[in-house]
């Protein structure tokens, strides 16, 4: 299961989907996305491939968020 845990507002949040964690938040605290055992199929790989841009997103989202405020 992923575990995905963010500060907002003081309080430690956790998601296990990506898409449920908000635009705007203080700070991403672990980013645990579940990869599958090995052998990996074609589509595994592909979502593998997609987790660092997705971390890199909600990166992004933090630093908005802080200069914003």
């Amino acid at each position: 299961m992923h575990e995905f845990v963010i500060k907002d507002k003081g309080q430690l949040v956790t998601y296990t989907e990506y898409e449920a964690i908000p635009n705007e938040f203080d700070h991403v605290i672990k980013f645990l996305p579940e990869v599958p055992p090995e052998p990996h199929t074609e589509e595994q790989h592909k979502e593998i491939e997609q987790w660092n841009i997705k971390l890199q997103e909600l990166m992004k989202k933090e630093r908005s968020y802080a200069s914003s405020n």
